[in-house]
């Protein structure tokens, strides 16, 4: 039984997070503790499997770690056979954690994938532009693979994958994890049954967080949009997957504005140096400082490869600082990304759809404004409220979960059905409308690049 099931339709929902001792209990909690279903939304297409789907890890960094974990948790439903990372700490790490023997443990995901038959499915987690040769040989080898977004770094790899996907009739689904979350769940749930009436146009904001921002767009792997993916690719492609998928259309044309701003060598404050750990007179005062970040508050860390024993975390946290990107000074890299953009989107139905990337805020979590002909819908990814227009009556809904949402596993676990039982049917999105949300990103960045209003070309 699922906890929806459980749950006599709504009502129950908003007392979902119960307080019990003066401690808030999340809706994963709730369920452990009824001894249910955690997934709220179980699809009841979902069944038994005759056996495990057996996956190939590509990637064993903070997202495939994630992903692998489904089997951890769900052995019945999914086991990893194989590991591949080219990090031997990450790699040892999750391959100790699923048991795997030495011949399953590989330094590149060349030799992970060097024949057919070895199982049934890859998951592929690896950096940005490293996603389309292994999603290309893993196809070619016979295998359905988890990819995860964006897709792929340029718009032409997108649609090599996506014709691989269809002439090799593999499954292939692409990890929009905001698909799977309750409260977009709950919406679209809400706009299927037309509540709001029509959808007239949507406002969606996503609020990187400045640490965030400063952590993965400014020192990180993601900083240069040559070297990785655009942020609206990297970052956003969620967010054009969502509003695609919430408006239920082909999107026409979109215009974009943004620029970087602010984490550029000219507002480097006086004082401060090449890095954190260099004796920056203003470091104390400096909401990016990576002394305060990782050191101090222990935000982040898992860039750093952290040992079991805590003790040794300090002086190898600080060793990272004096020698990675993560130590050095925000205003004095060689980023590229905007640290603020406004996409406008037409779809060809009339709706239009106004998405703000903002990193100057203090707090993460989409901001949602719907608008229909018969009322509209504001809420923050923990809750809405839905207002009617006739009466005026207000219709609340909350739910706490992880930061992403509660959506990781969840996506997980429908691939894995998908796969089992040879059903793609069973994907929230098929690989055609995951590259389609990526054209709309990639339309963006070139009116953004260009002042002009771009197409999308499906």
């Amino acid at each position: 039984m699922s906890l929806r099931q459980f749950m006599s339709l709504r009502n129950l929902t908003r007392a979902l997070s119960a307080v019990k001792e003066g401690v808030t209990h999340g809706w994963v909690e709730t369920a452990r503790a009824l001894g249910i279903e955690e997934d709220l939304y179980a699809n009841p297409l979902h069944r038994p499997l005759d056996r495990p789907v057996r996956v190939i890890l590509i990637g064993a960094g903070h997202r495939g770690s994630i992903y692998a974990g489904f089997a951890l948790r769900f052995p019945n439903e999914m086991r990893v056979l194989a590991v591949a990372d080219s990090n031997l700490k990450r790699l040892n790490r999750l391959a100790d954690a699923h048991e795997l023997p030495p011949e399953s443990r590989h330094e590149n995901w060349e030799s992970a994938l060097a024949s057919p038959g070895q199982a049934d499915a890859v998951i592929i987690a690896t950096p940005d532009n490293l996603h389309t040769a292994p999603c290309l040989r893993a196809l070619e080898l016979g295998y359905d693979v988890l990819l995860e977004k964006p897709i792929a770094p340029t718009e032409a790899e997108c649609r090599q994958i996506l014709e691989k996907a269809k002439s090799t009739g593999r499954i292939v689904g692409v990890c929009h994890v905001l698909r799977y979350t309750p409260y977009f769940r709950e919406i679209k749930a809400l706009l299927d049954k037309r509540l709001i009436g029509e959808i007239i146009s949507i406002q969606h904001l996503e609020p990187i967080e400045h640490v965030h921002m400063s952590h993965s767009y400014v020192r990180g792997l993601w900083r240069n949009s040559k070297r990785a993916t655009p942020i609206i690719l990297a970052k956003s492609c969620h967010d054009t997957d969502i509003i695609r998928w919430l408006v239920g259309e082909h999107a026409d044309n979109v215009h974009c504005f943004g620029n970087l701003k602010w984490f550029t060598g000219a507002n480097a404050p006086p004082g401060s140096t090449p890095r954190c750990t260099d004796g920056c007179s203003v470091e104390h005062e400096c909401p990016y400082s990576a002394l305060q970040i990782y050191l101090r508050d222990r935000k982040r860390l898992y860039v750093f490869d952290l040992p079991e024993d805590t003790t040794l975390w300090d002086a190898v946290i600080l060793e990272g600082l004096k020698t990675s990107d993560y130590g050095r000074c925000v205003y004095r890299m060689d980023n590229d990304q905007p640290d603020h953009l406004t996409v406008n989107i037409l779809f060809r139905n009339g709706i239009t759809a106004a998405f703000s990337m903002e990193a100057f805020v203090s707090y993460e979590g989409r901001r949602t404004r719907i608008m229909g002909s018969l009322g509209d819908i504001t809420g923050d990814m923990e809750s809405f409220t839905l207002t009617t227009f006739k009466d005026g009556r207000r219709n609340s809904w909350s739910m706490k979960t992880d930061a992403h949402g509660g959506g990781d596993h969840p996506m997980v676990r429908d691939w894995v059905q998908a796969v089992g039982q040879r059903n793609p049917a069973l994907l929230s999105s098929t690989i055609d409308e995951s590259v389609e949300s990526h054209l709309m990103a990639f339309a963006a960045e070139r009116s953004r690049l260009m002042r002009t209003i771009e197409d999308v070309r499906i």
